[in-house]
């Protein structure tokens, strides 16, 4: 950990952009594992706030800063990846029931929208959140 902690903030990014780009891979396509990443990220996050600062305030925005750039890099390869897919929405002779997506609202073409929404939208946000998070407890916990 303290080799990533004290690696240059592009080489860090570089290699998280890496490790989520793996993680959605193995995911196929859903992020569960990019948000398990978050908790990660965050940790690391905390520790390379807490080395260049030591105002707590100055800290936890250079770990919002830091969740703000993973958030969006997830964003935007659930926008690449999802995004082609969300067109079908537009095709009235679409089968939305026959995509594979789950069916849970009922409706094939509300579920279809639930469905996109959370995986481009709903879940970046939720590995800022983890990230955040873990970000917050390393914090809290270092003396």
């Amino acid at each position: 950990m303290r080799k990533l902690e004290s690696m240059q903030s592009r080489s860090a990014y570089a290699l998280y952009m890496l490790a989520d780009t793996l993680c959605t891979g193995a995911g196929m396509g859903v992020p569960f594992f990019n948000i398990a990443l978050g908790f990660v990220v965050g940790w690391v996050a905390a520790g390379r706030a807490r080395a260049q600062t030591s105002d707590l305030p100055a800290a936890l925005r250079l770990v919002l800063r830091y969740a703000l750039l993973t958030c969006a890099w997830t964003l935007l390869l659930m926008l690449v990846l999802w995004g082609p897919f969300a067109l079908k929405y537009l095709d009235p002779s679409a089968d939305l029931s026959q995509t594979g997506i789950p069916l849970i609202l009922y409706d094939p073409r509300a579920s279809f929208v639930g469905w996109v929404v959370l995986m481009m939208l709903i879940s970046p946000f939720l590995q800022l959140l983890t990230t955040v998070f873990a970000a917050c407890v390393r914090l809290a916990t270092d003396h």
